[in-house]
């Protein structure tokens, strides 16, 4: 290269440079807003306050089941029950039994359990040809880890479970059936359930060969306790306020976390509930909490009753699946990539508890539910709506329709304690011409119907008709139920 063009490639690389040096850009892609965006907050003590509350928010819908179950603990308790002590209610429950969606046609025998000190013993009784018992024993997250009842582990036939806690891995006494619980506190709930010929004397009979005990007792444990609260108020139901957290921390101080759930003992470390650190927000902390479980109580009541699709039972009705389900037929909405904690929380935990670990293509009991009416309108508080139930409906036991408050998804109080009605009833019912009835729910009992009449007490109704030993036609569904219709 001679000068001139040695001078040539100097003043072109000089060129170059600077025109790279005017195009530089101000600053990297990414990393930042917009420009033209502010922060929503100016101050960073409220931007934290913001944080705590939707961090709370997503905590509540995350932790529905497990609170819900505390719930029976807590209302056990309160009755001057304890642990191992079981609860058998001596005949259909009342209003006093505050729990979501219980029926109140075949009594309850209910217990709680602490694995924290060993191995308890469940030793279930064998159906008779009078009565039978059929739930579940369930872990804190109330997930059903054993069936009880013709299709359960006993298979009607009674057995002597050994439920053991988490880790445990002593020897099985002779006789005994082990069953490994996911978590430390557990509960059970059966219902006895009578056969056409079974009375109450039967139901109360059967209950009362029911034991529970700590495997520490053997060979001789004591008898069990048990207390009947048929006239008892049982408050299970879930606090809606700052109280929600006081039994979250609580949870989580006696439970084993899963893997799935470290993300959120996270999120909960961050506002305040951490296992092993004492429970003590301040009155602001208290106050947004408030705000979060009331905000997501809204925000379920407003999904639950979004219809979805496959929800409802029959395409041209109203009444929906309560055994709606998720892919793997059951209730823990997990997947393999997934916890999808809104279903698990809306459906079904919200509004109802215990079912079985995994829905049978044609379970023994089905139960089907309604907040519409046939023009698809949301049930209003002290309307009076009808339904009418043909002569034959496809059940080799019984059917029943109860009513709750959609507030609580709890019984009504009513003077007349009369949440529901069943064909057990119907020899004291106003008949239809072709041998069906007309059931009726609202504030006041249509003239001269009464003994068909369901009281509202002036709350928004939500209508659960349940079907046990539901035939093929049910299932088949050539059988429908008509819709209900609103009266006034």
């Amino acid at each position: 290269m001679n000068m001139k063009q040695h001078i040539i490639a100097i003043v072109a690389c000089t060129f170059a440079v600077s025109s790279f040096a005017a195009e530089l850009p101000t600053d990297p892609v990414g990393g930042q807003p917009p420009a033209d965006t502010k922060p929503s907050f100016t101050d960073f003590e409220s931007f934290r306050d913001q944080v705590k509350y939707q961090r709370a928010f997503e905590a509540v819908l995350w932790s529905v089941p497990m609170v819900n179950k505390l719930g029976l603990r807590r209302g056990t308790m309160a009755i001057g029950g304890d642990n191992n002590v079981v609860l058998a209610w001596s005949a259909g429950v009342k209003p006093y039994f505050e729990a979501l969606t219980p029926n109140n046609v075949s009594p309850y025998v209910n217990c709680t359990m602490d694995l924290s000190n060993g191995p308890v013993v469940v030793d279930v009784p064998p159906a008779n040809d009078k009565a039978g018992l059929f739930g579940q024993i369930a872990d804190h997250w109330y997930q059903t880890f054993v069936d009880i009842g013709p299709i359960g582990i006993d298979k009607g036939k009674g057995a002597k479970l050994l439920v053991t806690p988490p880790g445990w891995s002593g020897d099985v006494p002779a006789g005994f059936t082990e069953v490994k619980s996911p978590s430390f506190r557990i509960d059970f709930a059966f219902r006895n359930v009578p056969s056409p010929t079974g009375t109450q004397k039967d139901l109360n009979e059967l209950a009362s060969k029911v034991a529970v005990y700590n495997m520490s007792e053997l060979p001789n444990p004591a008898p069990t306790k048990f207390i009947d609260p048929l006239n008892e108020r049982w408050p299970t139901l879930a606090r809606y306020d700052e109280r929600w957290f006081e039994d979250l921390h609580d949870i989580i101080n006696v439970e084993n976390t899963m893997p799935r759930d470290k993300a959120m003992m996270g999120l909960l470390k961050n506002i305040g509930i951490e296992k092993g650190k004492p429970y003590n927000p301040d009155e602001k902390t208290k106050a947004i909490y408030r705000k979060a479980v009331v905000d997501a109580y809204h925000y379920m009541q407003a999904t639950f009753a979004e219809e979805l699709p496959n929800e409802a039972w029959w395409d041209d009705r109203k009444w929906r699946n309560i055994f709606y389900h998720d892919e793997n037929m059951g209730f823990t909405w997990e997947t393999d990539s997934l916890v999808d904690y809104d279903m698990r929380a809306v459906r079904p935990w919200f509004s109802a508890i215990y079912f079985p670990r995994q829905v049978a293509a044609e379970p023994a009991t089905m139960y089907i539910a309604t907040m519409h009416d046939g023009d698809g309108e949301l049930f209003e508080a002290g309307a009076t709506y009808s339904l009418t139930v043909p002569k034959d409906v496809p059940v080799k036991q019984f059917w029943s329709l109860t009513i709750y408050d959609r507030d609580t998804y709890s019984f009504i109080y009513s003077p007349e304690e009369r949440p529901g009605l069943s064909s057990r009833d119907t020899g004291k019912m106003t008949k239809n011409a072709d041998g069906g009835v007309t059931l009726y729910f609202g504030p006041k009992a249509p003239k001269g119907l009464e003994a068909n009449w369901i009281p509202t007490s002036g709350k928004k109704p939500y209508a659960m008709f349940r079907f046990y030993g539901p035939e093929e036609t049910f299932y088949n569904k050539t059988f429908k139920l008509n819709d209900v219709v609103r009266v006034d």
